[in-house]
């Protein structure tokens, strides 16, 4: 379970997920430090700066008279009520140069009673207290028919903090619990799309991977629509396959053409001792003859099989080619004493194979039957529609040797004559080439072997 977790957060899908859901969980963090700060450490900068935007927008709505004269504001009535409602902790009033009043808000002179008039007037915020509240103020200043006149609003901090508290910070709280949950699931969901789009060719490329084996080492892994940093990573690995399929076709080529060469040179070998006087010397050096012309044989078969373009597919008749192996055995199984018997059960099965190969394939088959049968006793040859299996009463193999069965030159301890441990190797790699299952299977007594086809075979 650990190493699952430890695979999966080593995805860049979830890496880049978790990425995203960070960054979101930090900045909608950080959101509410700062509004959390602002609640715990209340001070008058947002009173400042509000009253001093205020009493700049009201100097710049002043209205004169045709003597020039300022004689109202033109707010809208959305506001006028705000002076005259709030009277208490809201005002106005507007002085000329001197520092004369010309008009107040409904609050009249008396609310301005406690702040002092400092001459020359200077815009900016002040403060000063009313009947033990405390106000914020400010002075904004308009220029107009060559004279300047100044305003001044006074806001008292209890009113703005219960704003701020009522009414602001409410709605900033729920605002940013709705932007937090939207943001998570647009932005999430964006995420997703995005990640599954982007990591589609990667899924493609892993699964054309998977399928590349040394029988189609001529593959290549497709770079289109490939992430531009994964491109280089695509065209690095066809090139390592380049290089493995000349190396691998530099191995079977030279494999094949040593055990051509060297065929010739056993079969002189051979003649010549053949010729010679029979002693004791000339018999072990004939069946050491043998014996390396039965590897070199089985090693050049090893080199064609492992090669498709080797073989010629045709439509052939199972029963036809289960009765022509067992005939070409017919004497090696009468001088082990073993009996080939062929049960069709094929209902005249036909199968999409290379004759010859199918051949081998049989006969290396029976010829491990043969090999390991004891005297007196029946092979069994069983045909299908889509299935063949091969039955001996021998030993069999124990379970520390049954996984090596079809390891290239490993050899049984049981069996009449020293072969090559070749033949069930060159099976195993004519059935893959063909698409076939060749599986065996441990009896009482003995081997079951078993070669099943696609039922498209037949």
């Amino acid at each position: 379970m650990r190493f699952r977790l430890a695979d999966q957060l080593n995805s860049i899908s979830i890496k880049v997920l978790l990425a995203f859901v960070v960054g979101m969980v930090l900045s909608v963090s950080l959101i509410t430090l700062v509004l959390v700060t602002t609640l715990l450490f209340k001070n008058n900068i947002f009173s400042e700066l509000e009253v001093n935007d205020a009493s700049q927008d009201l100097a710049e709505d002043l209205l004169f008279n045709a003597e020039g004269i300022p004689v109202k504001i033109g707010l809208d009535d959305d506001y006028n009520w705000l002076f005259e409602s709030l009277a208490q902790e809201v005002a106005y009033r507007v002085l000329d140069q001197s520092g004369t009043v010309v008009f107040y808000s409904a609050a009249g002179a008396s609310f301005w009673s406690a702040a002092e008039i400092n001459l020359p007037l200077v815009t900016g915020s002040f403060e000063f207290e009313r009947d033990g509240i405390l106000m914020d103020a400010s002075t904004g200043w308009i220029d107009h028919g060559g004279q300047r006149w100044f305003i001044q609003i006074a806001v008292s901090r209890r009113f703005i903090y219960f704003a701020h508290d009522a009414f602001g910070f409410t709605f900033l709280e729920s605002g940013l619990t709705v932007l937090s949950v939207v943001l998570f699931i647009v932005f999430g969901a964006c995420a997703h799309f995005t990640l599954k789009h982007t990591l589609k060719p990667l899924r493609q490329l892993s699964e054309s991977a998977a399928l590349i084996s040394p029988r189609s080492l001529q593959a290549r892994l497709s770079n289109d629509n490939v992430p531009a940093e994964i491109a280089p990573l695509v065209n690095s690995f066809n090139q390592a396959l380049e290089r493995l399929e000349h190396g691998y076709r530099v191995q079977q080529e030279f494999l094949a053409t040593a055990a051509h060469e060297l065929k010739t040179p056993l079969a002189l070998i051979r003649a010549q001792l053949e010729l010679m006087t029979e002693t004791e010397e000339r018999n072990w050096l004939l069946h050491d003859v043998s014996y390396m012309s039965r590897q070199v044989q089985q090693l050049l078969l090893l080199a064609e099989t492992s090669e498709p373009h080797n073989y010629s597919f045709t439509v052939v008749d199972i029963k036809s080619i289960a009765e022509e192996t067992g005939a070409y055995l017919q004497r090696m199984a009468e001088t082990a004493k073993v009996n080939l018997i062929v049960e069709d059960y094929s209902a005249g099965s036909q199968w999409f194979a290379d004759k010859g190969a199918l051949f081998t394939l049989l006969k290396n088959l029976l010829e491990n039957a043969i090999q390991h049968a004891p005297p007196n006793t029946d092979i069994l040859i069983r045909l299908y529609p889509h299935d063949i299996t091969v039955r001996d009463r021998g030993s069999g193999v124990t379970e520390e040797q049954f996984s090596l069965l079809f390891t290239r030159f490993w050899r049984g301890e049981h069996r009449r004559d020293l072969g090559a441990g070749l033949g069930l190797s060159i099976c195993k790699e004519i059935a893959l080439t063909h698409g076939w299952l060749l599986l065996a299977q441990r009896m009482e007594p003995g081997l079951l072997f078993q070669l099943s086809a696609a039922k498209s075979s037949n």
